[in-house]
């Protein structure tokens, strides 16, 4: 089978590539450059020109043909652009689930029909499978810590059908094993913790540079409305935020809410954080049709966050309504919101 890899240049698609390459496939390289890198120009620690470097050795060492692939446009529009708009409207974006979805399985797959590939592979820790009953299903990756699977639920039947996850079946520590025992290069290589398009995390700089307008002055008002300080634009805050508040009260405060049209931002004491249910949009169901009875699953409303059982139903083609079984903290408009049936993904949206 010809297979075409997203190779980022660390370890986990370097050894997705070299297991596939063992398996037997026809394996092409694909690495996607995202911005300019003229006269040495990164913005973060990831998707840097030293990346697609060792993407590149990494592509001789296994001996694949390997291609770069100019995204500096698709990634502006489809990941950029989000990220400031939904600060701007005082939402906290989630870029990675965009950029998996909407861009690199989107332009990967036209790419790899244009190759004669049949699927498209990641380093993702995921699982792909079919069901009994024809439905192609995502599942949580075999390392708990690791597993992407939150990032990778806008997938559509259509996107898994093709999709591989070689390292999926693997810990950490097994791919850099097998990273080692293959001799690669990147197999003690970091993996990146930040966004590669912001430098040194200072989103709001990054957002007022992109969208000037955004930086403009509002209030912070305490849970009765009490004006208790004032702030420089709502691109600064995100629900649950607690540091960099610019106000000073003898217990610590939290963002509850963010009101873009008014500039004003709440803040209140950490139990006014809890939340009882949430709705979502934009909701990609999976591994069932929309359920228009109450179903229960389990809802990750963060990456780094244990998923909290509760009670699930469709609200209309695209939305969800969840009840949680225990009050949550910091449900932050939007992120994403995946539910889980055991490892297997229900479906998954952005919160309202």
């Amino acid at each position: 089978m010809r297979v075409v890899v997203a190779m980022s240049g660390g370890v986990d698609s370097s050894v997705a590539a070299a297991l596939l390459v063992e398996q037997g496939h026809e394996v092409i390289g694909l690495s996607m450059q995202l911005y300019d890198h003229s006269g040495g120009q990164s913005f973060g620690s990831c998707c840097t020109l030293d990346d697609l470097h060792d993407a590149r050795r990494v592509a001789d060492a296994i001996k694949i043909p390997h291609y770069i692939l100019n995204f500096e446009r698709q990634f502006a529009e489809t990941v950029v652009s989000n990220f400031v708009h939904e600060y701007a409207a005082g939402r906290t974006p989630l870029p990675c689930a965009h950029c998996n979805s909407d861009l690199k399985f989107a332009t990967l797959l036209e790419r790899a029909r244009g190759l004669n590939a049949e699927q498209v592979a990641t380093g993702h820790y995921a699982r792909v499978e079919r069901s009994r009953e024809g439905r192609w299903l995502l599942r949580r990756g075999a390392d708990r810590a690791k597993d992407q699977s939150y990032f990778l639920a806008a997938l559509t039947q259509a996107q898994l059908s093709r999709a591989a996850f070689p390292v999926g079946q693997l810990t950490k520590a097994e791919v850099r094993a097998r990273a080692h025992d293959l001799g690669l290069k990147v197999a003690d290589k970091e993996d990146s913790q930040e966004l590669c398009f912001v430098p040194d995390r200072d989103y709001a700089t990054f957002v007022a540079r992109q969208q000037p307008a955004v930086a403009r002055a509002g209030s912070i008002v305490d849970g009765q409305g009490n004006t208790i300080g004032s702030h420089g634009g709502v691109h600064r805050f995100t629900v649950g935020q607690r540091k960099g508040l610019g106000v000073s009260v003898p217990t610590p405060l939290y963002v509850l809410k963010i009101e873009a049209e008014s500039g004003q931002v709440t803040v209140g004491p950490r139990t006014a954080l809890e939340r009882t249910a949430l709705t979502a949009s934009a909701v990609n169901w999976i591994a069932a049709d929309p359920p228009a009875d109450w179903r229960r699953v389990a809802a990750q409303i963060r990456h780094r966050h244990g998923a909290a059982h509760g009670l699930v139903r469709a609200t209309r083609s695209d939305g969800a309504e969840f009840v949680f079984d225990e009050p949550q903290l910091a449900v932050a408009p939007g992120q994403a919101v995946v539910f889980y049936d055991a490892d297997v993904v229900v479906g998954g949206g952005w919160i309202d």
